[in-house]
């Protein structure tokens, strides 16, 4: 649902507070999921997909989010 249309909506009308709920739970989840490929971006630099074929590409993205996952916990790695 478009921004303009999540506040045109009246939560006192039971059907469109349904829906305020919802996209909340949907953008809830878009933050959670956005958060990793921010760190592929800024941290490792991965802007752009070159065309090396399907298999070396994978590969890539697979040890980007894997360095992406240990970059998210460095801090409790870095304890222990």
């Amino acid at each position: 649902m478009r921004p303009s249309k999540r506040r045109q909506l009246n939560l006192k009308n039971r059907v469109d507070a349904i829906y305020d709920k919802i996209e909340r739970l949907k953008a809830g989840i878009r933050a959670k999921v956005e958060h990793p490929f921010r760190i592929l971006k800024r941290q490792f630099g991965y802007l752009k997909t070159r065309y090396r074929g399907l298999a070396k590409n994978t590969a890539q993205i697979t040890t980007l989010l894997a360095l992406g996952n240990l970059w998210m916990m460095r801090k409790a790695l870095h304890k222990a």
